[in-house]
């Protein structure tokens, strides 16, 4: 990463932890990051949000899906990845690690495909890449957000090679029904519920709209999608401090 770039990157991790901030409730450990080696994590607050990884800024759920990748993926180098993102731990860790990575964002204004600011523009529900053109697929906190996500999560079983894995969060009660939040109708959002929001942090503003609470049928719904196994996975006990380990979803495509 170019000297401007990864000094603009600090920037911003030290200005997100100064919002998160709580005095009283500071932490830290010395632990092992999966995407950067020994390392300080803070608690900055007493909840998971409050977590990151001093050196790369990896949170609760960065750190909790790293983990898994490294259990479920041992030879990245020999695989093509595909995120959802363009930015954070997990993008960097892929750009470098992985034989190629796919990183994108979803802009409402752009048309998949398209690029601004060297950023490819994808949308989960209308996937451009090829048929069986990864590995691995990789998001956190996306789908609770998507409209449609069984025709997402076949776009992404689309996109996968015979053998193919992908690993992801998403807020989950595991042992819940998913809840529909909202819903599309005629090209419009229907609540069906109080809505609820979620901080964007691309682009900021009032927050994006969660259309569903996940349950532990989320992996029924993945298997309706089209893959062979889908499961949720915990992560290695302590690997995330203070008990803010995230679950982790994982699907394969036979």
């Amino acid at each position: 990463m170019p000297a401007r770039d990864a000094s603009s990157s600090w920037l911003r991790r030290a200005r997100s932890a100064a919002a998160l901030l709580r005095v009283r409730e500071l932490a830290f450990t010395l632990r092992r990051c999966p995407f950067c080696g020994i390392t300080i994590v803070l608690r900055l607050r007493r909840d998971e949000l409050g977590i990151r990884c001093l050196r790369c800024g990896a949170s609760a759920v960065h750190l909790s899906l790293g983990w898994t990748l490294r259990r479920h993926v041992p030879r990245l180098h020999d695989r093509d990845a595909c995120e959802l993102s363009a930015r954070g731990p997990l993008s960097r860790y892929l750009r470098a690690q992985a034989r190629s990575a796919a990183l994108s964002e979803y802009r409402a204004d752009l048309a998949p495909g398209s690029v601004r600011d060297d950023v490819r523009c994808e949308d989960v529900q209308h996937l451009t890449y090829a048929d069986a053109s990864f590995d691995l697929v990789t998001h956190t906190e996306v789908m609770e957000h998507v409209p449609d996500d069984l025709r997402a999560f076949t776009e992404l079983h689309r996109v996968l090679r015979p053998g193919g894995i992908m690993l992801f969060t998403v807020p989950l009660r595991v042992t819940e029904k998913t809840l529909e939040r909202a819903m599309l109708r005629n090209g419009a959002v229907v609540t069906l519920i109080a809505p609820m929001y979620h901080t964007d942090p691309l682009r900021g503003g009032s927050g994006i709209l969660v259309f569903r609470d996940y349950g532990g049928d989320i992996v029924a719904r993945l298997l309706a999608a089209g893959f062979d196994r889908a499961w949720i996975q915990t992560p290695p006990a302590g690997a995330v401090p203070w008990g803010y380990g995230r679950a982790v979803v994982c699907a394969v495509r036979a």
